[in-house]
């Protein structure tokens, strides 16, 4: 042992720069951590995919009872339609073609209304509001501008 190279070192320094396990239990414990943050994203993510396929056959679910309630509806409106028609007949308060013809301008009408709606709504989904928040404006005006 060399005298001199004991009396160089202070006492903090001899725990710290010569004791590997020190060192080693800081890296172990990293290695640890890293390991556990690396398990937890992978099961997050995981989470998020069975999630996601779950939504999806939801949502295919969801379109595929959709449209079978609207070919029940069409065949309901139809026959509903038909009924009118034959009732019209029957009490002969008009031809058979009128009535038809009554019936076809009756829907016709009907579709325009629900164009009319649908349009309005449209503008909804083009997100305003956030598209307005988006854009610049001088603070004196953002002050007195409607939402």
């Amino acid at each position: 042992m060399n005298p001199d190279a004991i009396g160089n070192e202070t006492p903090g320094q001899a725990a710290t720069r010569g004791d590997p396990v020190s060192g080693s239990c800081v890296l172990e414990d990293a290695q640890s951590l890293w390991h556990e943050l690396h398990e937890l994203i992978h099961d997050r993510i995981r989470l998020a995919g069975l999630e996601t396929q779950r939504a999806g056959k939801s949502l295919v679910d969801m379109i595929v009872a959709g449209v079978m309630v609207g070919v029940l509806l069409i065949g309901t409106w139809l026959g509903l339609m038909a009924a009118a028609v034959l009732e019209l007949v029957e009490h002969d308060v008009v031809a058979t073609s009128s009535a038809i013809l009554l019936a076809v301008a009756f829907n016709l009408l009907l579709v325009l209304i629900l164009f009319g709606v649908i349009r309005r709504k449209s503008r909804y989904l083009q997100f305003p509001a956030t598209l307005r928040s988006f854009q610049t404006t001088p603070s004196g005006r953002r002050d007195t501008e409607k939402l």
